[in-house]
């Protein structure tokens, strides 16, 4: 997947390193997963969750963490609209951010 607005993650990490390596790993994953459809994005990262309007909302650290997304299979693209804490999550309405 080609994987765009990755400064909204750079910006995070400068405040919260304490995600650092899980925010690199994620990334490299993305990067490298290939995926046609829903079924291989869960095959991949099966907590992910799908809150529609093609987003999907994947956790780090455990559950610490959250990245919503907006996933386009036909043009392989992730963007990343958004990254905070479990709190700040449950704070938002990830299916329009």
């Amino acid at each position: 997947m080609e994987l765009a607005n990755k400064q909204v993650l750079n910006k995070f990490v400068k405040k919260h390193t304490i995600v650092l390596k899980s925010v690199e790993k994620w990334v490299y994953e993305i990067e490298n997963a290939q995926w046609l459809h829903h079924a291989d994005l869960k095959n991949d990262f099966p907590g992910a969750d799908y809150v529609g309007n093609s987003r999907y909302v994947f956790n780090l650290k455990g559950d610490g963490y959250r990245i919503v997304t907006i996933v386009l299979f036909i043009d392989g693209t992730m963007t990343v609209r958004w990254i905070g804490t479990h709190s700040e999550y449950d704070k938002i309405d990830c299916s329009t951010i």
